[in-house]
């Protein structure tokens, strides 16, 4: 899993301008999840599944 920074670096991902991240693949703002025994959070795409980590 890579991290959303690597991910806006490589063109997975695009922000928008309220800072919103939004898979470039599909289109779609990734949704958030917070495991609670760990130091990140996931951020997922709805539509194609892929997943990366955000540092809280």
């Amino acid at each position: 899993m890579k991290s959303t920074r690597k991910g806006l670096r490589e063109g997975e991902l695009e922000k928008d301008n309220y800072e919103r991240l939004s898979c470039a693949e599909c289109g779609e703002n990734l949704g958030k999840e917070n495991p609670p025994d760990e130091v990140f959070s996931v951020r997922t795409c709805p539509n194609c599944g892929r997943e990366w980590k955000e540092l809280r």
